[in-house]
């Protein structure tokens, strides 16, 4: 069973490599010249993806294969102050040249929207802005030239009081969501509302594929179903795809702060998913959650040389239990 762990979006390793800079709106208001702001901020977009340029370098360097891009490429992307700028085509080769090492260097890439993000909400203005916005994160995928096994990640949404009925809405609004947004999407389970079994549920009925959170379901478990109940059901989701299931994985901050993501990821935290997912025999990918980025693989991956059964092939790649 091979596994190959990632990161998500900063390199702690680098200095001076945010992916994430960003301009507010009274920052870009406060400029008296619009089209200066506007080229500002395409500054800022262009500076963001050469940072991330560097991180897949670095990554790729240091046998990591899996990393999860930053939301916050292009400040203010949609935003009412910006609609007739044209920043994807302004920033076309440097899309591109990101697009192009991830295809060169095979690697596995994606997005997650932000919370705001909710596609089972009541309020028509907020599912057609989410819509619009999992357009915009296509959309930079396809500039990239990215095909679908790029991947969006997104939670279920808010349960309103009424879980059985938002569950429903979803599946009412996903007949007005893009083909190509439905190509790319998949489902996490979250940590307060939709449990491991509710998401795998929504996933079956629209034949989409499920990321599941380790972490969310220890904050958030199902009383009548555990991860042993599901986890085949689970990577089966991915089966029509030409991706290995994909796993989200990370260490609670504390015991009193069960939610929030520590700075690493501790061995304890990794190896009963390991054993479980042994007895499938299954290939599959993690996106670590922590803090700490790429060091937090780094730290991970040294701990787990030390574990009887685990073999290193890379960077940031173990057999488990060869």
């Amino acid at each position: 069973m091979k596994v190959r762990f990632g990161f998500v979006a900063m390199a702690m390793s680098l200095t001076n490599a945010s992916p994430s800079q960003t301009m507010t709106v009274r920052q870009f208001q406060a400029l008296s010249d619009r089209d200066a702001a506007l080229r500002k901020l395409t500054r800022i977009a262009a500076s963001n993806l050469s940072n991330t340029l560097r991180v897949l370098r670095h990554a790729h360097a240091s046998g990591i294969h899996v990393y999860r891009f930053s939301s916050k490429l292009v400040p203010l992307f949609g935003h009412d102050l910006t609609t007739e700028w044209g920043f994807l085509e302004q920033l076309s080769d440097d899309f591109q040249q990101v697009g192009h090492f991830v295809k060169e260097h095979r690697m596995r890439v994606s997005f997650h929207p932000d919370h705001y993000t909710v596609l089972n909400s009541s309020n028509e203005g907020v599912f057609r802005a989410s819509v619009a916005d999992l357009l915009r994160h296509v959309a930079m995928l396809e500039t990239m030239g990215l095909d679908d096994e790029a991947k969006l990640v997104l939670h279920i949404g808010g349960a309103y009081k009424d879980k059985a009925l938002a569950l429903e809405r979803f599946r009412q609004h996903w007949g007005e969501v893009p083909p190509a947004v439905q190509a790319r999407l998949t489902l996490e389970n979250d940590d307060k509302s939709y449990t491991a079994k509710d998401t795998l549920k929504l996933c079956q009925d629209l034949a989409l594929p499920m990321v599941l959170d380790v972490h969310h379901d220890l904050c958030n478990p199902d009383a009548n179903a555990t991860l042993r109940d599901l986890l085949g059901d689970i990577f089966a989701t991915w089966t029509d795809t030409s991706l290995v299931p994909k796993v989200h994985i990370s260490s609670p901050k504390s015991e009193a702060d069960l939610r929030s993501h520590a700075d690493f990821v501790d061995v304890e935290s990794v190896l009963p998913f390991l054993n479980l997912a042994r007895e499938y025999n299954q290939d599959f990918d993690v996106m670590l959650e922590a803090k700490q980025k790429d060091e937090a693989v780094f730290w991970l991956m040294k701990n787990l040389a030390k574990i009887s059964g685990v073999q290193v092939l890379d960077g940031a790649t173990i057999r488990f239990r060869i």
